[in-house]
């Protein structure tokens, strides 16, 4: 990694004073800007060729099983490469791979181009995913990485508040390709401004150490997490809450437009309105950390998730669905900062990036069959049945987290 001059007597400034924290910032909003057009235009481009709510759900699952399949291997490589580097080729990547999607739609809708490229950018996106965790406590004191971590989530979502609504404008207009082909060259801003980011120095005793075997490196991070009571149970609580909730998205825009009617434009502002949710949990999440600790912000906050995804299926009014959705964004935006902060602030440089790969791949393991089974239902008995039965199984998160180290963390 890239080295820098003791940057510790900074550390003191308000966050946005701090330039390489400011550059990091600036990079990651314009980054989601434009993956917040893919979360909407690779959708639509599906219902836009198919009418099907649960091809869609099939993507989501192609994609984000690629996610997990990353994760085991993603640890391994943050923990001895050059972050930096590495950050900047996974953007590169990703812009060349979502730039072929307009340029091959020009010909005709070609569907076997998503199932393809969508794997291979959620993979390239996992490595950055890992990277941009492990890169944070390289910014900024430790004492400050809840803050930190929240303003990066709220730039990010208000980002994603102009993402959405852009998008569905786009594909209203244009047709949803040419939004994606905005996701493209968002990464290729991103890539050009970590150029100008340096980050501190990896302490000599806190870099990694010779190479000991890719299967004993896997089962090191994995094993960070069973010692540690709370990122134990953590892990078991979000791994079924990630397969209840993964498919959120395809079966919100599919309400949207199959059971309500609405046009893309429609899907879009939604969208934006839930990322305002997300603005409003990731600005609050410091202060309510501090006034009431871990265990009962992150539970309040996941049992809350509960009711907002219940009724998303049921609301038939467009307004309801938005506020449901920022809501459900919000608690999601909260109890993922608090996740995050809790692993940078207890994980030992040296193994944060398997530590988190680790966390991820337990976490998002069953997300891609939670997406199909989701969006299959939805499809089979409808959105409001679908939205109650997750919602419910939801609600009893938190009530097992009170019987586990969760509640007193």
């Amino acid at each position: 990694m890239s080295s820098t001059p003791d940057i510790t007597p900074h550390t003191a400034q308000p966050l946005w004073r701090q330039r390489d924290f400011g550059i990091f910032w600036t990079a990651q909003t314009l980054s989601v800007l434009g993956d917040s057009f893919a979360l909407v235009a690779l959708p639509l481009l599906v219902l836009q060729a198919t009418g099907s709510v649960a091809r869609m759900g099939l993507l989501t699952a192609v994609g984000s099983a690629a996610a997990v399949l990353a994760a085991v291997f993603a640890g391994v490589v943050v923990d001895r490469a050059d972050r930096r580097r590495l950050l900047i080729a996974c953007d590169l990547v990703r812009m060349v791979l979502y730039g072929l999607i307009p340029v091959v739609w020009l010909f005709g809708p070609q569907l076997w181009l998503l199932y393809a490229v969508l794997p291979l950018c959620e993979a390239v996106g996992t490595f950055f995913a890992v990277g941009y965790v492990t890169v944070v406590r390289s910014l900024v004191s430790s004492d400050r990485l809840t803050e930190a971590n929240g303003r990066l989530n709220a730039t990010a979502a208000a980002a994603g508040v102009m993402g959405p609504l852009g998008a569905g404008l786009v594909a209203a207009w244009t047709g949803p390709a040419a939004a994606v082909g905005v996701d493209a060259a968002s990464f290729g801003v991103s890539a050009a401004c970590m150029l100008l980011v340096r980050f501190r120095a990896r302490p000599a005793d806190d870099r990694p150490p010779r190479r000991t075997g890719l299967w004993r490196d896997l089962r090191t991070g994995v094993s960070f997490l069973y010692g540690h009571p709370v990122l134990r149970s953590l892990t078991a609580l979000l791994f079924v809450f990630s397969f209840l909730t993964f498919g959120l998205t395809d079966l919100v825009i599919y309400h949207l437009k199959h059971d309500l009617g609405h046009d893309d434009g429609t899907v879009g502002t939604v969208m934006a309105c839930g990322a305002l949710g997300t603005i409003a949990g990731s600005l609050l999440v410091a202060r309510i950390r501090r006034r009431l600790g871990f265990g009962r912000t992150w539970m309040g906050a996941v049992a809350v998730c509960g009711p907002a995804v219940a009724g998303l299926g049921w609301a038939g009014d467009v307004r309801v669905v938005a506020a449901l959705g920022a809501l459900f964004l919000a608690c999601v935006a909260i109890a993922g900062t608090c996740s995050m902060s809790l692993r940078q602030e207890i994980t030992p440089e040296p193994l944060l990036g398997r530590v988190t790969s680790a966390f991820w791949t337990l976490h998002y393991s069953a997300a891609p069959v939670g997406a199909a089974v989701l969006t299959w239902m939805a499809e089979r008995h409808g959105t409001g049945p679908a939205a109650l039965v997750a919602g419910c199984c939801c609600a009893g998160i938190p009530a097992v987290a009170l019987f586990t180290p969760v509640r007193s963390a």
